[in-house]
C-alpha cells in the first residue's frame, strides 16, 4: 500500500467514521501534508456520489440537501464532483430528467487554500456517508435507458414555457391572464390527448414520479402549493420535509405541467407578497415573519380551490376539443387516477399528515388570498 493511499484511508477513518466532529481537522491534517493526498481523496469522492445514486438519490437532490445542511462552497465542490462522475455514463446515456438537473448545477468555485478544500471535501463525504435510502423515482444511471415515445406535439412545452414566462413577466394584467389561459388551454389539450391516444392505441404508458424542491422558507405553504397543483392535474404529491422536496407522482405528460404551474405561480407569489409588503411599509407597518407565513398559506389555500374549478372546465373543454364524449373521456381519466394513486400508495405505503399551524396574521392573510384571486395560469 502506498504513503499517500496509506494517509487518505487514515484521513478517512478519522473524519468519516469516528463518532464526533473533532476528526474532521485531523483528517484534513493529514491530506494537505502531500498535494498527493487532496488529489487522491478528491479523486475517491466519486465512489460516494455512486453510493448515492444506488440509495436512489439524483444530482438535484444531492445538491439540495448539501446546501441545507452545509453551505454554498460545499454545494459547489457537489456538483464537481457529480460532473466528473457522471461522465462514465455519457456512452450509455442518462435517465430522463438527469441532464436539466446536471444543466442548474451550481458552477465549480475557485478552490480555496487546501486545508479548507480538504475540510470541505470530508464534511461533504461525512454527509454523503450518512444518506439513507430513498424511493427511486428513475433508474440510476448506467442502466440502459429507453427512449419514452411522446405522443404529444413536440413543441408544445416550449410554447407553454414561453407562455408563462410572458405571463409573469408582463406588467399588464390583462395580457397575462390571456397569455396563461392560452398555457392553460395547451396543458389541458396535451393532458386529454395523451390519454386519449394512450388509450386507443394500447400503448404501455404507465406513471411515473420526479422530485420537485420545496425550499426554505415557508416550506409548509409551498408544500401545500405544490400539492394543489399537482392535484389539480392528476398528479399527487408526498412531501418529504426533511429533505426539502416533495415526490410527484403522474403520468409524465402531467408531471411536465405540474413543474412548469408550480413554478409559475410561485413566482408570482413571491412578486405578490413583496409587492404587499412595500405597501404595508409604506402604511407604517414593519415587514414580519407571520406576515409572510400568513401570505402564502393563503395563496396557496385559494389557489387549490381555483385550480379545482378550473380543472372541472378545464378537463370538459378539452375533451369537447379531441372530440371525445364524456362517457369515453371519464372512463379513461378515471382509470388514469387510480393507476397513479396505487403507484403512489406502492411508493410510499406509510405516509402521515400534518397538521398545518393556522395563519397568525389577519393581513398577510387576506392580501394573500387577493395575490390568488389575481394569480393567472389556471
Amino acid at each position: 500500500m502506498s504513503d499517500v493511499t496509506d494517509a487518505v484511508d487514515r484521513a478517512f477513518a478519522a473524519a468519516l467514521y469516528a463518532d464526533g466532529d473533532d476528526g474532521v481537522d485531523l483528517g484534513a491534517a493529514l491530506l494537505t501534508a502531500d498535494p498527493a493526498r487532496v488529489d487522491e481523496a478528491r479523486r475517491r469522492g466519486e465512489e460516494f456520489v455512486r453510493a448515492a445514486w444506488a440509495r436512489g438519490w439524483q444530482p438535484a437532490d444531492v445538491v439540495r440537501v448539501v446546501r441545507r445542511e452545509t453551505d454554498e462552497a460545499h454545494a459547489a465542490v457537489a456538483a464537481e464532483l457529480i460532473r466528473d462522475e457522471v461522465r462514465r455514463y455519457e456512452a450509455k446515456g442518462l435517465p430522463p430528467r438527469w441532464q436539466r438537473q446536471l444543466d442548474e448545477l451550481p458552477e465549480q468555485g475557485r478552490r480555496s487554500d487546501r486545508f479548507l478544500y480538504a475540510t470541505a471535501l470530508l464534511e461533504l463525504y461525512r454527509l454523503l456517508l450518512r444518506l439513507p435510502s430513498i424511493e427511486p423515482v428513475g433508474p440510476a444511471p448506467g442502466t440502459p435507458v429507453h427512449a419514452r415515445v411522446v405522443h404529444a406535439e413536440p413543441k408544445m412545452l416550449s410554447r407553454i414555457r414561453a407562455l408563462l414566462a410572458k405571463a409573469e413577466a408582463t406588467g399588464y394584467p390583462e395580457e397575462a391572464e390571456a397569455l396563461t389561459a392560452k398555457a392553460q388551454e395547451l396543458m389541458a389539450r396535451q393532458g386529454v390527448d395523451e390519454a386519449l391516444l394512450a388509450h386507443r392505441t394500447h400503448a404501455p404508458d404507465t406513471p411515473v414520479a420526479c422530485r420537485v424542491g420545496v425550499d426554505a422558507p415557508y416550506e409548509t405553504a409551498k408544500a401545500i402549493l405544490l400539492d394543489a397543483v399537482a392535484g389539480a392535474n392528476r398528479c399527487r404529491a408526498v412531501w418529504s420535509e426533511a429533505f426539502g422536496f416533495s415526490t410527484v407522482v403522474g403520468f409524465e405528460t402531467d408531471l411536465e405541467v405540474v413543474e412548469l404551474l408550480y413554478t409559475s405561480l410561485l413566482v408570482q407569489a413571491t412578486a405578490a407578497m413583496t409587492a404587499a409588503e412595500s405597501a404595508q411599509r409604506a402604511g407604517g407597518r414593519k415587514r414580519t415573519k407571520a406576515f409572510r407565513q400568513s401570505f402564502l398559506l393563503a395563496y396557496a389555500h385559494r389557489i387549490a380551490a381555483r385550480l379545482d374549478d378550473a380543472a372541472a372546465q378545464g378537463t370538459a373543454a378539452a375533451g369537447a376539443e379531441a372530440g371525445a364524449a364524456s362517457a369515453d373521456l371519464l372512463p379513461v381519466l378515471a382509470a388514469r387516477d387510480v393507476a397513479v394513486t396505487e403507484r403512489a400508495d406502492e411508493m410510499f405505503p406509510e405516509t402521515t399528515s400534518t397538521r398545518v399551524r393556522s395563519a397568525q396574521d389577519a393581513a398577510g392573510w387576506h392580501e394573500g388570498t387577493a395575490a390568488a384571486d389575481r394569480a393567472t395560469g389556471m
